[in-house]
């Protein structure tokens, strides 16, 4: 994080969102929602998820609207994208449309004075107290336990690749915290992310967190200090702007 005297007065908007589930039924919503965003943000995350059944004609449909924002885009996969095994197709799709796909990957961004770092990956899934997927049995299971540590590492990696930035931001798609998956049913939290994933960012402390997959959960959570927000709560033609300052408690509001 920038500590100098012209870090106080940088503030940077974030617009997120999670889920967009993009088919041919969601064009114009997409579209709309993308489009509103110009001058009300200054750069675009969007936290996995961008497809209904993982189809690169369905992500053509998202990577079109992206385009209408004429503003810098980041996005990760999410479950939903990888369900037809045609992730990198999805992928290229994306990218040929200016969108830079983050996967256990990290990129920076200037916006304005700032140099603002985003750490992106999946995440995925392995459970909190009570209900943890353990390091035990079948190579099947195991493999699950060992994948879940590779996107820990990942976050780990990125966070250290940015600490020189006056921002930084990590990007899911799974929670990586239980506070976010309030109102979900507490017998799949399994399933929708991993105690695992916060250990790098409590010893980092990035500026936000944002992660997608928990569509009945709770808007905002945090990891120690640092704030935690689902973006996965229903979006029509809105995306959540957080806007981001020194002082780093940031500010958030719907625009649509």
């Amino acid at each position: 994080m920038g500590t100098d005297g012209a870090a106080a007065t940088m503030r940077i908007r974030v617009a997120a969102a999670g889920d967009v589930h993009a088919d041919d039924s969601r064009r114009y919503d997409l579209e709309a929602a993308f489009t509103n965003l110009r001058g009300r943000a200054d750069l675009v995350l969007l936290a996995g998820d961008l497809t209904t059944h993982g189809r690169p004609e369905e992500a053509q449909v998202v990577a079109a609207a992206s385009q209408l924002a004429e503003l810098p885009v980041y996005a990760v996969l999410g479950n939903h994208d990888w369900h037809s095994d045609r992730a990198a197709e999805v992928n290229a799709v994306m990218e040929e449309a200016g969108v830079t796909m983050l996967s256990r990957s990290w990129a920076t961004c200037a916006v304005g004075g700032a140099q603002v770092g985003i750490v992106g990956t999946k995440g995925f899934i392995g459970g909190f107290p009570g209900s943890h997927l353990p390091d035990f049995g079948e190579p099947l299971l195991r493999e699950v336990y060992a994948e879940t540590g590779r996107e820990a590492a990942a976050i780990e990696s990125g966070l250290r690749a940015t600490e020189g930035c006056d921002f930084r931001i990590v990007l899911l798609h799974y929670a990586p915290t239980l506070m976010t998956l309030e109102g979900e049913r507490p017998e799949i939290a399994t399933f929708l992310g991993c105690d695992r994933l916060p250990h790098p960012i409590a010893e980092h402390c990035p500026d936000l967190v944002l992660h997608g997959h928990a569509h009945a959960g709770r808007f905002d959570g945090t990891i120690g200090n640092v704030p935690v927000f689902n973006v996965a709560l229903p979006m029509k033609r809105e995306f959540w702007v957080f806007e981001l300052s020194a002082d780093r408690t940031p500010e958030y509001a719907l625009v649509g």
